[in-house]
């Protein structure tokens, strides 16, 4: 039963996760990369925070140092702010179905820099893997011709620097153990703030309108806050192994969100390349015990995988 039960929280925490290309997409029409990532910050902070006072966890906020708290801005500044910016911007320059699986990239980026900055042995297996995925993206990139080099490159860069970022903040939050809910909270809260300032700065806010207003609380209430929950739930009741891989699961229900909400026609090389790219990711990570970084890794030393 419990294991049924895993399958059914990953499955929701990944139909959640999956609509954030398309929703964000479907909003940058409208509005600018800082004006969505404001009110998608904003909410998610909310509902983060209501979800951690409502499971009686932040009563952990007052061991926290300054420290701590210069840690918590620098997670947030780096896995949120960073990586959604690069996100939407790359969703700004170029198809959707393109810009996620590219994106998609950032488990291959977790084992680069956990080469680099923890000494984690470059096996040939890595290696294998890393070529595999960046193969893929490689096809998504050229729709299959070789030999016509047409792409946004400026889109590119984006959805790649994405990747770059939020894997070099799942290869720091592998050294953390801060408890996950309240941590989580403020790397949000931290990261609005960020988008406060930059607001400010570089653009305004904007009259919502209703159908926009209804599409940042759902990006930032439910890919960002219910599908962590649904996937710590999922890490408690299922066969951690077995789940993690049927997170990968996400990208390819992410293209049935892009086809419907956007009426973008999913390419075959689309499907070919992110089907190249998770092999690549499921190849590297073979025989190895820790969980996709899409997760923090610091869950493992809570006793929650």
């Amino acid at each position: 039963m419990k294991l049924n039960k895993g399958y059914l929280y990953v499955s929701l925490a990944s139909i959640l996760w999956a609509s954030t290309a398309a929703v964000s997409k479907l909003l940058l029409a409208y509005l600018d990369n800082l004006q969505v990532l404001f009110f998608s910050t904003l909410f998610a902070s909310i509902s983060l925070l209501i979800i951690s006072v409502a499971q009686g966890k932040f009563a952990v906020v007052k061991t926290y140092t300054l420290k701590d708290y210069a840690i918590f801005a620098l997670m947030g500044f780096i896995g949120v702010f960073l990586y959604r910016f690069f996100l939407q911007a790359a969703l700004l320059l170029m198809p959707a179905q393109e810009a996620f699986i590219v994106n998609y990239t950032w488990p291959i980026m977790v084992v680069i820099f956990a080469w680099i900055i923890l000494k984690e042995k470059m096996t040939s297996k890595k290696v294998v893997g890393l070529l595999l995925s960046f193969t893929g993206v490689v096809i998504v990139t050229t729709k299959g011709d070789f030999s016509v080099l047409n792409f946004s490159i400026g889109g590119v860069f984006f959805a790649l620097a994405g990747a770059v970022v939020y894997g070099f903040y799942s290869v720091l939050g592998k050294r953390q153990t801060y408890e996950k809910f309240t941590s989580t909270t403020f790397f949000y809260i931290f990261s609005f703030l960020f988008s406060t300032i930059a607001l400010l700065i570089f653009s305004s806010v904007p009259l919502l309108s209703l159908n926009q207003l209804g599409g940042l609380l759902w990006l930032g209430v439910f890919p960002s806050g219910l599908a962590f929950v649904f996937w710590l739930l999922a890490l408690k009741h299922g066969d951690v192994a077995k789940i993690s891989n049927l997170i990968f699961m996400t990208p390819f229900l992410s293209l049935i969100y892009i086809y419907f909400l956007l009426g973008e026609k999913v390419l075959l090389s689309s499907v070919v390349g992110l089907v190249v790219i998770v092999a690549g990711i499921l190849i590297q990570s073979i025989n190895r015990k820790n969980l996709p970084p899409h997760t923090s890794p610091r869950l493992r030393r809570q006793g929650l995988a």
